[in-house]
């Protein structure tokens, strides 16, 4: 959710006026005099919404329900005059515009019902010069992949890494990093063992410096991180890696500033025109911007701009971020918009019809079993969301203090907890964009403010990204969270890649893989970490330890017995029931002094299971347990 918006200088007049008045100014973008209508045109009868290429020429078609004439200029024709679009009674307007080719500028106006003309950016732009700027031609077409259309993988065997384009790899003080850049760091990812990048909003919002969660444009990518074909290339160089690509996207509200489609058809209708609600609905925490979902031709806008990343830019899924803001007004479900239901219903259902691989995950904190249940169930019908259930107990489990308040039962009850039945409809975490910003910091920060690198940060952090890799779920890192990232994220503040060198915080990078390939089976020795079942089977509040049993199918290879030492003592001999006798293998131990110079290297070693009733199950062993460590055994 929110948000780290660089607020533009422009929002009131992008609030309140209704866009740059052609029959004001008298000036086209480029300063050329401008109103004189050279062309009349039919409207087209090509497929196709904004800007579309066809062999010598482009076709041109906007929605204007208010608007009582249509026209475009751009590059093509000096911007001097204009080109009339014609009139499809339907809404839209359309021509084709015979040499305008791509990599031109060009932008509509629309004539009102008082003969008032306005100059807008088209609001389906696939590029834009800058959020304030003209709209570019743009054809998908153009870019030649070099990979196969991806296959996700299983949601079982996901393992998300949350990035932002403009702070993973990029020197301070300069622009913004770039999808170029991003891409220099895509083997670091591969290697860490991910095989899904979920990708923070990249699409043109105001400025050069954001999180992203103030998009203006839904269908262009952000033009401070590239050319869109540098996004598909971004795209196609993770395929390479056999890594997937999630896009977040934002639709429950837009901008607030820089909007082409803010009282498009010169009609605002009271407030923002036919893009928007104009009642009580239109209110979010970040402007008076909310899509309006009662109408089809909105419904269709941001049907088409999810549908371009799934297809045009070969994304693999997406994350719809603050859901909770699309179905309420003010996260309240007493002001409820049910509008915003057909539009989870009908997107999902289409993913789930054309593409079923590929992932829809919810932002929501709120709708429970609701928002993942099946669309045949009344459902929202993604396949994921969230879980806040999850991370705030895990995090504040670490973050505590004093060991005496650590509450084992909060930990063993976030383990447990799922959405909808389906151990795979949780996306769980220690860290998110949101989770390391907005008053909140990194893990190893809030542990001890000023002192990250501390021995007590490294140890408690690391105990909470085991929990995540080891829980049932899909399991996310945010990016640095693997080199021991400190302070808090700004989007002006890029990774310190520094702190991943050898002399620094490699080690944690081990741990980090080493967490990531047992939750990937990589080994072929810890399949029940796929799995969908848990027994959180050792409950001790008393000393602060935890113990759980993963499997999938059971049997030696799938079953796993992990143990967790959320207090500073060391226990030599701490006896925990197994499933079965016989000798379980000591997989990961995160008290080994490798991962970092000052871990205590416990002997967590192999150990045979005898018989004997324990903790529910018919064997026991005894093991070397680390404080702040968790260990992994499996036969």
């Amino acid at each position: 959710m929110r948000h780290g918006i660089r607020w533009s200088a422009l929002l009131l007049a992008s609030l309140l006026g209704c866009g740059e008045s052609a029959l004001d100014s008298q000036q086209g973008p480029d300063g050329e005099a401008t109103g004189t209508v050279i062309q009349q045109l039919s409207a087209s009868t090509r497929p196709g919404m904004g800007a579309t290429v066809y062999a010598g020429g482009t076709t041109f078609r906007t929605w204007a329900p208010y608007a009582k004439r249509v026209f475009v200029s751009g590059d093509f024709n000096g911007w001097g005059t204009w080109i009339e679009l014609g009139n499809e009674f339907n809404g839209n307007f359309s021509g084709d515009v015979a040499g305008a080719v791509k990599g031109q500028k060009y932008k509509f106006v629309t004539r009102n019902q008082w003969d008032g003309d306005t100059w807008h950016a088209d609001p389906r732009a696939a590029w834009q010069e800058n959020s304030s700027g003209a709209s570019i031609i743009y054809d998908h077409g153009e870019y030649w992949w070099n990979s196969q259309q991806y296959g996700s993988p299983g949601m079982n065997e996901m393992v998300i890494y949350e990035m932002h384009v403009g702070t993973l790899y990029d020197s301070p003080g300069g622009g913004p990093g770039n999808w170029t850049s991003a891409i220099a760091k895509l083997n670091h990812i591969r290697d860490l063992g991910i095989n899904v990048v979920q990708v923070m909003p990249a699409y043109e919002f105001a400025g050069d410096f954001s999180w992203g969660y103030n998009a203006a444009f839904p269908f262009a990518p952000e033009s401070a991180y590239g050319h869109p074909n540098d996004m598909k290339r971004f795209v196609d160089e993770a395929h390479m890696r056999g890594i997937g690509v999630v896009f977040d996207v934002v639709h429950n509200h837009y901008g607030p500033s820089d909007l082409p489609m803010w009282c498009f058809s010169g009609d605002c209708l009271g407030s923002g025109g036919e893009y928007f609600y104009n009642d009580w609905r239109k209110n979010t925490p970040w402007g008076a911007t909310r899509p309006d979902y009662g109408r089809a031709e909105v419904r269709a806008y941001i049907r088409d701009s999810m549908m371009s990343l799934n297809h045009a830019f070969r994304g693999d899924g997406l994350r719809w971020d603050a859901t909770k803001y699309m179905r309420t007004s003010d996260g309240n479900e007493a002001n409820s918009i049910g509008d915003a239901w057909q539009v989870f219903r009908s997107i999902n259902q289409e993913i789930n019809n054309t593409q079923p691989w590929k992932i829809s995950i919810a932002e929501d904190f709120g709708a429970g079993n609701s928002i993942t249940n099946d669309v045949s169930a009344g459902g929202g019908g993604f396949d994921a969301q969230w879980a806040g259930e999850f991370v705030h107990p895990i995090r504040q489990a670490v973050i505590e203090q004093n060991d005496g308040n650590r509450n084992m039962t909060a930990v063993a009850n976030a383990i447990y907890q799922r959405f909808s039945g389906r151990h795979t409809a949780r996306i769980i975490y220690s860290e998110s964009h949101d989770e390391v910003a907005n008053g909140h910091a990194r893990v190893p920060e809030e542990i001890w403010p000023g002192n990250a690198g501390s021995w007590a940060a490294k140890k408690r952090s690391t105990l909470a990204a085991g929990i995540v890799m080891t829980s049932p779920g899909i399991p996310m890192i945010f990016q640095g969270q693997e080199f021991l990232e400190d302070g808090y994220f700004q989007d002006t503040d890029p990774l310190d890649w520094s702190k991943n060198e050898p002399n620094k915080y490699a080690g944690i990078r081990t741990l980090y893989r080493d967490l990531i390939r047992l939750r990937r089976n990589w080994f072929n020795n810890t399949r029940g970490l796929r799995g969908g079942n848990v027994n959180v089977h050792h409950i001790n509040n008393t000393n602060k330890v935890i113990a759980y049993h993963r499997w999938e199918n059971g049997g030696p290879g799938d079953d796993v017995i992990v143990v967790a030492n959320f207090s500073g003592t060391y226990f030599p001999n701490y006896n925990v029931g197994f499933p079965r006798g016989g000798l379980w293998y000591a997989r990961f131990n995160s008290d080994w002094n490798g991962y970092s110079g000052d871990f205590g290297n416990t002997a967590t070693v192999d150990k045979t299971a005898n018989g004997g009733a324990k903790d529910g199950m018919g064997y026991n062993a005894n093991i070397a347990l680390g404080p702040y460590s968790i260990v992994i055994f499996s036969q």
